[in-house]
């Protein structure tokens, strides 16, 4: 299948599934895997009994639990000794509490908490620190109590051990086709190197063990952190300020629209809520438009990809009243430099507009040109792509956003902690600084390339890009190109002629890459019937070779067909990819052999990624899903935790 998540419907899209932080949920699923039904209401129970023993000793001291009935947290009204004091006796044990604005307490305990830890909290509170044993009375959780069955699948239930759950996790990711396989060319995706180097500092207890609302005194090696990437991002961006809260590309590009619409506001043009979008520009754009309560009307592009600089004035004199921003991408989704990308802001701000120059492409500009000198007056920056953190499966994304001076008091707030700008448009993510625990990679990557090694990644994706464009020239046409003939980071092979010819769609070629041990690249955005290769500055030239010489193996492929060697309908790209089941089975009736289909060069025979799945109906199987786990095969019913 296609492995990519662009169905989104332009000018029409009401959400955007980029922001999910799919590598997250997978760590948080495997917890479940590992314990299961039987070891979660374990450790439920266990983390209940403690917070009954420990509000029964503290209550014998005077400090009555608010609530009646709770499962792990305690909301404590202080007796005897006044919470200050409580707080303060808690730091100097190691523990933070929370004070609530009324002077109560709250305690929340979890598996890690043991017996040393409940001791401390009772001396903290004036006790001490010995506690009973037993906890008192029985849970009562009234109507809340769950008495249904939960995790009944056969996975909860397997995996018991280190070891299984070591090799359950080993098959699932031999399953992925990943950058430890081969190139991942995703067009506007970025899939680049994660550096080993930037990637451990995230492990170390000093950022890894940090609560996001930890007391500022507790947290100034982080700030600084925090405080340097800031300034470190505004300079590569050129503008005045940024804010570290959006957790993902999508939402800053949400981010940057609250604040352009919160400046709108305060100089009393609240009507202004219409959006520009120009149909090069990257395609979430649209979403978040709309989740930001905009107007989203589209801009033409020219046949040579760029902006169709009448449409954009007629369509911002039209809707000058009203106008709100202009999103666009620079360098473009169509692969190329918009030369007229100064005057093409001029326009919008001569309307009383905004710019939101999307930096999704960002790893085509960094240290060479900035998006404050083209005219933009906010930008995002995917710290997935262009610096670093780890991009595929859905995350850890952050999607800083860097403003212009005007901008900057309507950065995003928090409600907890002192953040943004001194008008903040309101909080976009749970925690004041989004997923500080994933900025130590960027920051290290940063740190270690400098100002030239930044400014030499990018002229060297921008080269490896031109070269796939030529490579590839002679045997697919390259759609977009610059007024030099030239790309920027990625270029877009069109396979529309091709398909007419031949009968193959850029869905056969993405599934007959598989066999050659290669990921799709992006398909059909932002062209249909196309693909959009990024080579990344991360790949050696033959990598890059490899990745382009089975490219041009397919296109022989397809030769082959329009030679009529091999049936339109029955040939190795209609039947790719092709499974180890597959090519092993004892009936073979295909008119190609098992050869071609499974081994169709040396280096497959070197190192075989073998697709998990064959040939399926991609439209079938996204209009009936189903669900493939056995049913009535689990395990006795749930306890209630009780």
């Amino acid at each position: 299948m296609q492995t990519r998540e662009q169905h989104i419907r332009r000018e029409r899209a009401t959400s955007n599934i980029c922001t999910a932080q799919v590598l997250l949920a997978v760590a948080a699923s495997m917890y479940a895997v590992y314990h299961g039904a039987e070891g979660m209401q374990r450790i439920a129970r266990r983390v209940h009994a403690q917070a009954r023993m420990l509000a029964a000793a503290l209550a014998a001291l005077g400090h009555r639990a608010v609530h009646a009935r709770y499962s792990d947290t305690l909301r404590l009204r202080p007796g005897p000794r006044s919470s200050d004091a409580i707080l303060a006796a808690a730091a100097e044990r190691g523990i933070n509490l929370r004070r609530f604005k009324n002077g109560d307490i709250g305690i929340a305990l979890d598996e890690t908490v043991g017996p040393a830890d409940l001791a401390d909290l009772h001396r903290a509170f004036g006790g001490t620190g010995r506690l009973s044993a037993a906890a008192p009375g029985a849970a009562d959780f009234g109507p809340l109590a769950r008495t249904s069955a939960f995790l009944q699948q056969p996975v909860f239930h397997e995996h018991r051990t280190e070891h299984e759950l070591l090799r359950y996790i080993k098959r699932l990711e031999s399953r992925d086709l990943s950058l430890t396989t081969s190139m991942i060319s995703l067009g506007s995706c970025t899939m680049k190197l994660n550096p080993t180097a930037a990637m451990i500092p995230i492990s170390f207890p000093g950022f890894a063990h940090v609560h996001p609302f930890a007391p500022p005194q507790q947290t100034e090696g982080y700030r600084e952190l925090i405080g340097r990437l800031e300034r470190w991002l505004a300079e590569i961006t050129g503008f005045a300020a940024c804010s570290l809260q959006p957790n993902a590309g999508s939402q800053g590009e949400y981010a940057g629209l609250l604040t352009i619409r919160a400046y709108h506001r305060s100089r009393g043009e609240e009507q202004r809520d219409v959006c520009l979008i120009p149909a090069s520009a990257h395609g979430t754009n649209p979403a978040s438009a709309v989740l930001a309560g905009m107007k989203v009307v589209a801009v033409e592009c020219d046949d040579g990809g760029n902006i169709d600089l009448a449409d954009l004035r007629a369509k911002a004199q039209a809707h000058a009243a009203r106008l709100a921003a202009l999103m666009v991408t620079y360098p473009s989704t169509h692969g190329v430099f918009e030369e007229a990308i100064q005057e093409i802001c001029g326009v919008i701000h001569q309307h009383g507009g905004q710019v939101y120059l999307d930096g999704a492409n960002m790893n085509a500009l960094v240290g060479l040109c900035r998006p404050a000198d083209l005219g933009g007056d906010v930008c995002h920056l995917n710290l997935h792509k262009t610096f670093g953190i780890p991009h595929g499966g859905g995350g850890p994304g952050v999607g800083p956003i860097c403003v212009a001076p005007h901008l900057a008091p309507f950065l995003p707030g928090h409600p907890v902690v002192l953040t943004g700008g001194a008008r903040a448009a309101g909080a976009v993510a749970a925690a004041p600084f989004g997923s500080p625990g994933v900025l130590p990679i960027c920051y290290a990557y940063i740190a270690m390339l400098g100002a030239c090694g930044l400014e030499l990644a990018t002229k060297t994706a921008i080269l490896n890009a031109n070269y796939v464009a030529e490579r590839l020239h002679p045997h697919f046409p390259v759609l977009y190109r610059g007024a030099r003939g030239r790309i920027a980071h990625e270029c877009i092979v069109d396979l529309r002629a091709l398909s007419k010819a031949t009968g193959i769609e850029n869905d056969d070629v993405a599934k007959r890459l598989m066999d050659y041990g290669f990921h799709a690249p992006t398909m059909s955005f932002p062209v249909p019937g196309t693909l959009m290769i990024e080579p990344t500055e991360s790949e050696s030239l033959a990598e890059i070779d490899r990745f382009c010489e089975a490219l041009i193996c397919i296109r022989q492929e397809m030769r082959e067909i329009e030679e009529e060697r091999y049936p339109a309908g029955d040939n190795v790209l209609k039947g790719a990819p092709h499974t180890a089941e597959c090519v092993t089975a004892d009936a073979w009736e295909r008119p190609y052999s098992r050869e071609k289909a499974a081994y169709p060069t040396a280096w497959t025979r070197a190192h075989k990624f073998w697709p998990r799945v064959g040939r399926v109906d991609n439209v079938f199987g996204d209009r009936n899903l189903c669900c493939s786990w056995p049913q009535g095969a689990g395990p006795p019913a749930a306890l209630p935790l009780a």
